[in-house]
């Protein structure tokens, strides 16, 4: 009787690990379902890929710090211009007073 108990024993051993092992090819088989459900679902809602994402945002810090910096050297130069006709406007307003004199 006692090999009768183990052979039970043993079958339903057998019969319970082919459960588990199909049990898991459910559940891979899920996944892939939906993760190819999901993969569908957002292309077809023309959301951006992380990477291009990334791309973008990295060309727009770059144009912003390019963008400073041509504003500072545009400042710097408008600050020479200014100086350049300060300086060369108070040389002519000197002649012109000059010339009145005569």
């Amino acid at each position: 009787m006692t090999n009768g108990t183990n052979r039970i024993l043993d079958e339903f051993a057998k019969v319970m690990t082919d459960a588990a092992g199909a049990a898991q090819g459910v559940r891979r088989e899920f996944e892939t379902l939906f993760r190819s459900q999901a993969e569908r679902m957002l292309n077809s809602m023309d959301l951006v890929q992380r990477e291009d994402f990334e791309a973008v945002r990295d060309m727009a810090v770059k144009a912003r710090e390019e963008n400073a910096a041509l504003q500072a050297r545009i400042a710097s130069l408008e600050e020479k211009l200014a100086g350049t006709a300060g300086k060369s406007g108070a040389a002519s307003k000197t002649k012109t007073a000059a010339s009145e004199k005569k």
